[in-house]
């Protein structure tokens, strides 16, 4: 297949123009306690504080809802959001949503909350048949008719980077693989990225969001870039994540280059407050980046091994339930992908490898070690995080290859959005890549 990439710059003209949004955002220590001052800025009196369970009694709930009450803001807890959405908790926070009337949000939690919390504000200010935003092929994918209302968004993980998205993803439960819904609308009111949350965040946390971060970077970086992609749209109606493009190109660059030095050191030490709060902060990046660039392959194909595991659990979540964390499942196809793509564009690929810290003298234009190059350095951050090795060790084999191709060839908004365009046959190759890697 032909490839599609190659540098360029902000002088190729104005009809290849993009466009970018983003959260107000305040990133630093103590900053979950500004949540009041915020909500009274944007006027709301009474809103629905979306969290899970397990936070429920955190000190960080705790914190934004003081905070919200101080400001004379009346605040509802829905706290039955689950670990990796599915259809019927999306649709049961959007009945809350619905029948609260709430004037505004205010979400505690990983990307699932922020999630969960988007889609609801989303379905409770613009009721409709539950597919109908739902994004095309799967779903009708049309278009959010009008805003939502304020939603201040607080992550306690660092790698989701939700919060300054206009991103929900869940697992469509009828074809057992997650999909999403995506529009600016969504994207949060305000951004509260307060890194001291991560101080408490289990190991095996923190590596899953920390990859699920770094792939948003690689993504970004690597992505269809703008000038090429197939899309007329204009104004208000061009999408909201474009490929890669010189601004997001910058901010997923830093965003290696925290993952690189840090991610392994806040994995192993929860106490090492520097690693923890610069992978929040690349994070942060990340996000911005992959909301103004979007995903690939990685994705693409993580939302069929999530939704096809069948026996997998890691401590760290939930108990007694089969799920493979998102990161995980994005970051165990990886390495094959940087194979696969590196021959549309060499020198991102090294670029990619040498900000995450790789030591590599990959001569000019050489796909073969500059895929590598990359998939190397992916290779020992996986192994010094103790990530699984492949997709074999999830329980799949050979005989899956078939079912996961199949599961991941409709996610059309992703998948499109890689360097070259990719056949089910492609697919198929790329799972089975994805089996062992050392």
């Amino acid at each position: 297949m032909p490839c599609c990439h190659a540098d360029f710059a902000l002088s190729e003209g104005s009809d290849r123009a993009f466009t970018v949004g983003m959260p107000t955002f305040t990133f630093g220590a103590g900053c979950l306690a500004e949540a009041g001052e915020h909500a009274r800025e944007l006027g709301l009196e009474r809103v629905a504080l979306f969290t899970d369970h397990t936070l429920r009694d955190s000190p960080h709930v705790a914190t934004v809802k003081a905070s919200l009450e101080t400001a004379g803001v009346g605040t509802t807890v829905y706290d039955e959001v689950v670990v990796e959405p599915t259809t019927a908790s999306f649709q049961a926070a959007a009945r809350f949503a619905a029948d609260g009337r709430f004037d505004g949000y205010v979400s505690v939690g990983g990307g699932s909350v922020m999630d969960t919390c988007k889609a609801a504000n989303l379905y409770a200010s613009h009721p409709a048949e539950f597919m109908t935003y739902v994004n095309a092929p799967i779903g009708g994918g049309q278009k959010v008719p009008g805003a939502l209302k304020p939603h201040i968004a607080c992550p306690t993980t660092s790698g989701t980077g939700s919060e300054t998205t206009g991103i929900a993803i869940f697992n469509l439960t009828e074809i057992n693989a997650k999909t999403g819904i995506i529009s600016r609308r969504m994207i949060p009111s305000v951004a509260l990225i307060d890194p001291a949350v991560t101080a408490t965040l289990p190991r095996n946390v923190v590596a899953a969001s920390g990859f699920d971060c770094m792939s948003h970077a690689l993504e970004s970086l690597t992505a269809r870039p703008w000038p090429r992609r197939l899309n007329p749209a204009r104004g208000a109606s061009r999408p909201v994540s474009q490929g890669a493009n010189p601004f997001s190109d910058g901010l997923a660059t830093e965003a290696l280059k925290g993952v690189g030095r840090y991610l392994v050191r806040a994995v192993d030490d929860a106490g090492d407050s520097e690693a923890r709060t610069e992978i929040m902060y690349a994070a942060m990046l990340a996000g911005i980046a992959f909301n103004a660039a979007g995903c690939h392959l990685p994705h693409g194909l993580s939302y069929a091994v999530s939704g096809l595991v069948k026996n997998f659990h890691l401590p760290g979540y939930p108990a007694g339930k089969t799920l493979v964390p998102h990161g995980m499942a994005v970051v165990l196809n990886n390495p094959s992908v940087w194979r696969y793509t590196a021959s549309c564009s060499p020198e991102r690929h090294v670029h990619a490898a040498r900000s995450l810290g790789a030591e590599t003298d990959v001569r000019p234009g050489d796909a073969a070690e500059a895929g590598e190059a990359l998939a190397g350095r992916v290779i020992e951050l996986m192994r010094a995080a103790g990530i699984p090795n492949g997709l074999s060790a999830l329980g799949f084999d050979a005989a899956d290859v078939e079912a996961l191709a199949a599961g991941a060839e409709p996610q059309w908004r992703v998948i499109r959005n890689a360097p070259k365009d990719v056949s089910r046959d492609d697919l198929k190759r790329l799972f089975g890549a994805a089996m062992r890697y050392w």
